[in-house]
């Protein structure tokens, strides 16, 4: 099995790993952990690396936090925020326009849990990108028998020795190329051939 936790519009790295697996499976029963790509993503503005991030709250009082329990913070109005920010960003892209109307709903809907809106973004994406989109969720935390553990992925200190071929971005021109943004910064590049890419 390949072992990935659900992050939020991933980071390109994951998505490089995610088309290659011939099953997904999605770790749900870790710790949540802070400055991870579980609620947090990059994209590229005219500033350059912008950080989008979703505020969460936690059911728990005591001891540690699990992913699939962290609630969304929804007093804050991140989703307004982060849609406009995707619009500023990327509005002039290739492919933004063709996109806009399918991620919209991501945007609109009141998660209550940050597991089902990091689920709703890889059914976005594989939509998006054609793949297949069938997973498998973990009822124990996985120690054994993982093939291929991915899940190093989600943590944002942990950059990949091996990153995907450039591609053309928005303000390259102005900051030069960043590696391993959210996986939306190629979509909206380089839209169905972003598969390509990975």
């Amino acid at each position: 099995m390949s072992l990935f936790i659900p992050t939020y519009f991933s980071p390109i790295s994951q998505y490089a790993e995610l088309v290659k697996a011939d099953d997904v499976v999605f770790e749900v029963e870790d710790n949540f952990q802070k400055q991870s790509y579980r609620n947090r993503c990059y994209i590229y503005n005219s500033s350059g690396k912008q950080l989008l991030t979703i505020p969460v709250k936690h059911q728990i009082k005591d001891g540690r936090k699990k992913t699939k329990d962290t609630l969304v913070e929804n007093n804050v109005p991140w989703q307004d925020q982060h849609f406009k920010s995707l619009k500023i960003a990327y509005r002039t892209s290739p492919f933004f326009d063709f996109l806009e109307d399918d991620i919209a709903p991501i945007f609109n809907k009141k998660y209550k849990y940050l597991q089902d809106l990091n689920i709703d973004t890889y059914l976005f994406i594989t939509d998006a990108l054609q793949l297949n989109s069938d997973f498998i969720l973990t009822k124990e935390y996985q120690t054994e028998n993982i093939t291929n553990d991915f899940r190093f992925l989600a943590d944002k200190k942990h950059q990949p020795k091996k990153l995907i071929e450039r591609y053309i971005q928005m303000f390259d021109d102005k900051h030069g190329f960043i590696p391993n943004l959210s996986i939306l910064d190629l979509l909206f590049m380089e839209g169905p051939n972003a598969i390509s890419f990975l």
